[in-house]
């Protein structure tokens, strides 16, 4: 229940955009591990990454300053599919830091990487990394291209830079890649 209020504070009540913030920066979510956090056996429950993961998507939109212009449009972001590897767990009470930045896009979807981090007297140690491909939809139901969607966060059109070979690959399988015209 606490990442669900907190999903809710981020998007009803955003943080203040950064100045100069652009697509293509990191944006930074840091968090605690609290008691609801944790599953059976004392570690982060795998579900609760993604509900972090929502929080964290909806820090960068708001690092951006994007969430007027969408609701102008009426547009608004949802997950067309994600995975999650786990190298570390998180456990109680420790701190730690998820970094959200956009990969590229294409006709369809914006991908994104999530990583999770947490810091130790050696430097920041990797917890987690999750790719998502996120969608935007219209107040209607209708899908926004995601070319339109960047170039409104980021005042003009952009050209994608070109995907990670692990993305690309993951995006065919899933079948949420822009698919060739026949």
């Amino acid at each position: 229940m606490t990442r669900t209020v907190q999903l809710a504070l981020a998007t009803f009540r955003p943080r203040k955009a950064v100045p100069g913030q652009r697509m293509f920066d990191a944006s930074v979510t840091r968090m605690r591990v609290w008691p609801t956090d944790l599953d059976l056996y004392r570690h982060v429950n795998n579900g609760v990454y993604l509900q972090c993961c929502d929080v964290g998507r909806s820090n960068f939109l708001a690092d951006l300053g994007a969430f007027g212009a969408l609701n102008d449009k009426g547009w608004y972001p949802v997950v067309a599919a994600q995975t999650i590897k786990y190298r570390r767990s998180l456990t109680l009470g420790q701190r730690f830091e998820l970094t959200t930045r956009v990969l590229g896009w294409d006709e369809r979807v914006v991908y994104l990487e999530q990583s999770f981090s947490r810091p130790t007297k050696r430097g920041d140690e990797h917890v987690a990394r999750a790719v998502i491909a996120g969608r935007f939809l219209s107040r209607t139901g209708e899908r926004v291209p995601a070319p339109d969607v960047v170039a409104l966060l980021s005042g003009a059109p952009v050209q994608s830079p070109a995907l990670p070979d692990d993305v690309q690959a993951w995006a065919r399988a899933v079948d949420v890649a822009q698919r060739p015209e026949v």
